[in-house]
């Protein structure tokens, strides 16, 4: 049944014009990026032969590449998410899927599911371009996964979030601007740091902090348990959302 749901989320997502402006859309604004990377990669040539440990196009070109894809899912995915449950309570079509034989949690998970399927398609489109510089040159292939791993955990937490933003309300707007504020929120939180303490404190909250170290080939247990956690957090709190508003309706 999760599946089934998920499937229809993923159906009703590219039957709308959003889905397909979205992905041209990003898809070329994060190919004019990395045009421009590879070009500030080779005016950097003659500095770089002077180095002993130079950096690779790994860091130079395909770091950056996804550090700015990350900030471009920050904004893409509210509007996607935003209609994922309050389109259905504006339309009333929540009421037949609440009253079909399927658990406000299997509902949660379909249609997060769904969301991930579409996100999976987008990160599967932006990979082809740094693959495309094995045809002309070498990259750290453990950076490289360590970049895709942290999209992929990154945008896992953006919907999880906005699908529980979409959850509180009956206006998909409403959840998109309320999904892009806490993302935002989360996004630069540990700027705000003033000492030592609320330092470490804001900088474990920081989606950035995490997001940046695994870009970096970092990989900790503490970064993962952070997105698991999150990802949980959000998802329990969407069911409980809707096993509330089954009560109350």
């Amino acid at each position: 049944m999760i599946l089934s749901i998920a499937l229809r989320e993923l159906r009703s997502l590219f039957m709308s014009p959003l889905a397909w402006t979205v992905l041209a859309v990003v898809q070329f604004i994060l190919a004019w990026v990395f045009f421009a990377q590879i070009d500030n990669f080779f005016s950097l040539q003659p500095q770089l032969q002077t180095l002993k440990s130079a950096p690779g196009v790994t860091d130079l070109v395909v770091a950056p590449l996804f550090n700015i894809t990350g900030i471009v899912l920050l904004m893409v995915a509210p509007l996607m998410t935003m209609r994922l449950i309050s389109e259905e309570r504006r339309t009333g079509t929540i009421q037949l899927l609440m009253s079909s034989p399927v658990s406000m949690t299997q509902i949660v998970l379909g249609k997060y599911l769904g969301m991930m399927l579409f996100f999976s398609i987008f990160i599967l489109q932006i990979s082809l371009m740094p693959l495309s510089l094995f045809l002309g040159t070498e990259l750290d292939i453990g950076k490289l996964m360590a970049g895709f791993l942290s999209l992929f955990l990154l945008i896992s937490a953006f919907v999880a979030a906005g699908l529980y933003l979409s959850s509180l309300t009956d206006n998909p707007t409403i959840a998109a601007v309320a999904t892009f504020g806490l993302l935002l929120l989360l996004w630069i939180i540990n700027a705000s740091a003033a000492n030592d303490t609320s330092g470490n404190v804001f900088n474990y909250i920081s989606l950035i902090q995490h997001s940046n170290a695994i870009i970096r080939g970092v990989i900790n247990s503490t970064d993962i348990i952070y997105f698991v956690l999150f990802i949980c957090t959000f998802l329990g709190l969407s069911v409980r959302q809707l096993d509330s508003y089954r009560l109350q309706h």
